[in-house]
Order: C-alpha cells, then sequence, then structure tokens
C-alpha cells in the first residue's frame, strides 16, 4: 500500500535522511511511503484456553465412554435440512458405528446430535434430547464452550463403559 502527500511546494527542501524506512521524496515533491500489507485475518470463535478446555472434555468423553466423540460448529448446508449435513459429516467418521458428532450451527440456531450404530445402542434418544435441551440453554446464556464441554460430560455418563 501506497500513500503520498505533498511536502514541498517550492523551493523547500526535506531531509531525507530524517525519514522513517520506507519513505521517499518523490522528483513531484511527493512523499512515498511504503507499508507491509497485512492480510486480515477472520476472528476464531475460541479463545487458546477454550479450545484447550473442549480438546481436553473430547478427549476425556472419548476415554470414559470408549465412543470417538467429535463436535462440529459452522452452516449445516444452505438449505432447510439441517441433519442430512450433520450425518454426511457423521459419515466421515474414522469409525462411524463408535461416533458420535456434536453439531452446531449458530447462523442456523441448529443442533444436531449424530450417533453410530453402537453409539445409539448406548445413548438412547430421550437423553440426547435432555443433552440438546442442556446444550440450548448454554448457548442462550452466550456460553457457546461450557454448553459443549457439559454436554460431552453428560455424553459419556450417559453411555457409561461398553460391556466387555
Amino acid at each position: 500500500m501506497a500513500a503520498g502527500e505533498v511536502v514541498k511546494a517550492g523551493p523547500a527542501v526535506i531531509d531525507e535522511s530524517q525519514l522513517p524506512e520506507g519513505t521517499v521524496v518523490t522528483n513531484t515533491g511527493r512523499l512515498s511511503i511504503a507499508r507491509a500489507y497485512e492480510e486480515a485475518t477472520p476472528p476464531l470463535p475460541f479463545t487458546p484456553v477454550q479450545l484447550s478446555r473442549l480438546d481436553e472434555a473430547l478427549t476425556l468423553a472419548s476415554r470414559a465412554a470408549k465412543l470417538a466423540f467429535s463436535v462440529y460448529l459452522g452452516p449445516l448446508g444452505t438449505g432447510g435440512d439441517t441433519r442430512v449435513e450433520a450425518e454426511r459429516l457423521h459419515a466421515t467418521s474414522a469409525d462411524v458405528s463408535h461416533s458420535v458428532l456434536i453439531a452446531v450451527s449458530p447462523g442456523q440456531r441448529a443442533v444436531e446430535i449424530v450417533t453410530g450404530e453402537e453409539a445409539s445402542r448406548r445413548l438412547p434418544d430421550r437423553g440426547l434430547k435432555l443433552v440438546v435441551m442442556a446444550l440450548v440453554a448454554s448457548f442462550k446464556e452466550g456460553d457457546l464452550v461450557g454448553g459443549l464441554v457439559s454436554g460431552l460430560r453428560m455424553l459419556a455418563d450417559q453411555a457409561g463403559t461398553p460391556a466387555q
């Protein structure tokens, strides 16, 4: 990016040695300033501390229940059926049968929990509805990470440990 302004209108002389680095007086008397271009980065939805809390909750829930928990935050398709997109995302899991996806789309005001075959045996629909209600209550209070962390704990508690 360059910016310029007239610095001499006649016989006045500018001492170029006193100008900051990247600045020069052109032949026409304009001051030319070179500045580094900084690309704007979009703000992240979570701070590093919040990401750490979420990562720990995912790890602990997955270890305790022996299920693969994951969280998706973002738009769930362009149409009105958010469930279809959540199921498509869930299908990309490494072990679909033992995986649980919590998909949250704040812009669409949608929360979907998708379970694999084995996970659905251990997580009844009634329990999942309670988790969704708890998630929504936290989200309404503006606590996205807190809602996700407590939701993961609730899911792990409901799933218990698998029968050997």
